[in-house]
């Protein structure tokens, strides 16, 4: 009997040790522990910006090839940190291919403690130029699990020693820039017209099935001369201002961003020349530039290829971003009109998946035969351990920025935008990439090479999950 009370002793002491309390949160109930982040007070809406290079040095591996040189501009890791709105906001686009599965959980954890937050309370955004990297650690370990080095390109890599180092020093610029803040005391809206760059990528036959893919270039004047199809044509631009002087510039547009590659040297591609077009000419200013929902959407029609045409496309981009600057409305702000809010969203996998998963069972062939099946098993193997996607929303004033997983449809973003008309709706896409392509229901009947089992990782049942989600936010 003395045992049995020193044991229950021990219990009460483990307990008061880990203890936590229920708290309210943007009107939802959870769980807090005590040795979460707590949040510290900050007076008034304040604002800090980082950007690093995190280009790979010559001699490692992009996603598709290895770095052979240099380019005049690398890829860039921007941002902001917001506080006084709750625990600390951070916003970051980098220019690499694809983060995902467990890499983008690496990302969100480093982030949300560099600055004394928590993981879904980081939006982090890839803009996807494809002579970038590339990094997913649930990938790279069902590699590592089979015996096969995740530095192989076959015909990608997984390999996260280059993606690891790059957060080390992302993790250390966004803490240091916790040492200048600036009072946000409005903030602006604009939006412009881009013309001549982003055309559908499907273009569909008589039977309503995908008759061809028009990707990001080609040389066939017969599919340049079919129309834009159905896109977003509009750019939006949110800025957050110090009184009259600019501090940090979203741009938010859908498009692929490829105008050519596979060259071996990292580069932004023309929405990166476009960015930099902007930076000087508003320069005080950091510029972030986030990918709307592109995923069937590219320059095709527009596009033949030609080098020539990363800059005819660039300028088209930022004439179109300088449009909506010139077009900004500025309006004051204040705490009581910021929120940030999350709704946790569980895809459902593609039925292939699971067939996949049995054969790889038996033998490791299929990762042999293409490294890329890694990244959907990783895919798959989170949603089976209940696994979920953050689908975020930071509200300012009328205001809605939506950050939303994978390579999503423009569909998703004119229904976002039609959901709320009387708001200043926008959408980042390209957040977590473990879902690949994310159609619509009818996409996935039509066909076309998005929503194949060589893209795509959900079932077509996705589109009502994510509707739900999006629909939810935009009601506040």
């Amino acid at each position: 009997m003395k045992s049995v009370n020193v044991s229950l002793s021990v219990l009460l002491i483990l307990l008061s040790l880990f203890s936590f309390q229920i708290h309210k949160v943007e009107g939802k109930v959870n769980f807090k522990y005590d040795n979460e982040p707590q949040e510290k007070p900050v007076e008034g809406l304040r604002l800090s910006t980082f950007d690093i290079d995190v280009t790979p040095p010559v001699g490692s591996p992009l996603a598709y090839d290895v770095t052979i040189n240099k380019w005049d501009l690398g890829l860039r890791a921007k941002g902001i940190v917001l506080q006084g709105a709750g625990l600390p906001i951070v916003m970051c686009s980098i220019d690499w291919l694809a983060i995902g599965n467990e890499g983008m959980d690496e990302f969100k954890r480093a982030l949300a403690a560099a600055v004394g937050s928590i993981p879904n309370r980081i939006a982090v955004s890839v803009v996807h130029q494809h002579d970038a990297p590339r990094f997913d650690a649930g990938a790279e370990q069902i590699l590592i699990e089979a015996g096969m080095d995740p530095a192989n390109i076959n015909p990608t890599q997984f390999d996260g020693t280059f993606p690891r180092e790059a957060l080390r020093r992302l993790t250390i610029a966004v803490k240091s820039s916790l040492s200048d803040t600036k009072p946000v005391t409005h903030i602006g809206l604009g939006k412009a017209i881009v013309e001549k760059v982003a055309s559908n990528r499907n273009i569909y036959g008589p039977d309503g099935k995908v008759r061809v893919t028009r990707m990001s270039s080609t040389k066939d004047p017969v599919l340049h001369a079919e129309s834009e199809g159905l896109i977003d044509p509009e750019l939006s631009l949110v800025s957050f201002w110090n009184e009259d002087k600019p501090v940090a510039i979203f741009s938010y547009y859908a498009s692929h961003p490829q105008s050519y590659y596979r060259t071996g040297i990292p580069n932004p591609d023309f929405v990166g020349v476009a960015r930099f077009l902007r930076q000087l000419a508003v320069p005080d200013a950091l510029h972030v530039h986030f990918n709307g929902a592109g995923g069937n959407i590219a320059a095709g029609k527009y596009n033949d290829g030609s080098h020539e045409n990363r800059l005819i496309l660039a300028e088209r981009l930022a004439t179109g971003m300088k449009k909506a600057w010139e077009s900004t409305k500025r309006e004051p702000i204040t705490t009581a009109r910021v929120s940030w809010t999350v709704e946790k969203v569980a895809l459902p996998p593609a039925k292939y998946l699971y067939k996949m998963q049995e054969e790889l069972k038996k033998s490791d062939e299929l990762l042999k035969k293409s490294s890329g099946n890694a990244r959907k098993m990783a895919w798959l193997r989170r949603s089976q351990a209940g696994k979920t996607l953050d689908v975020k929303c930071l509200s300012l004033n009328d205001a809605r920025l939506l950050h939303m997983p994978g390579e999503l449809f423009v569909e998703y973003q004119l229904a976002a935008k039609a959901e709320r008309p009387d708001l200043f709706v926008t959408m980042a896409a390209y957040g977590d990439l473990g879902p690949g392509y994310i159609g619509t229901t009818l996409a996935y009947e039509k066909g076309g090479y998005e929503v194949s089992e060589r893209a795509s990782n959900v079932a077509p049942e996705v589109e009502g999950v994510l509707m739900k989600a999006i629909k939810d936010l935009l009601k506040e």
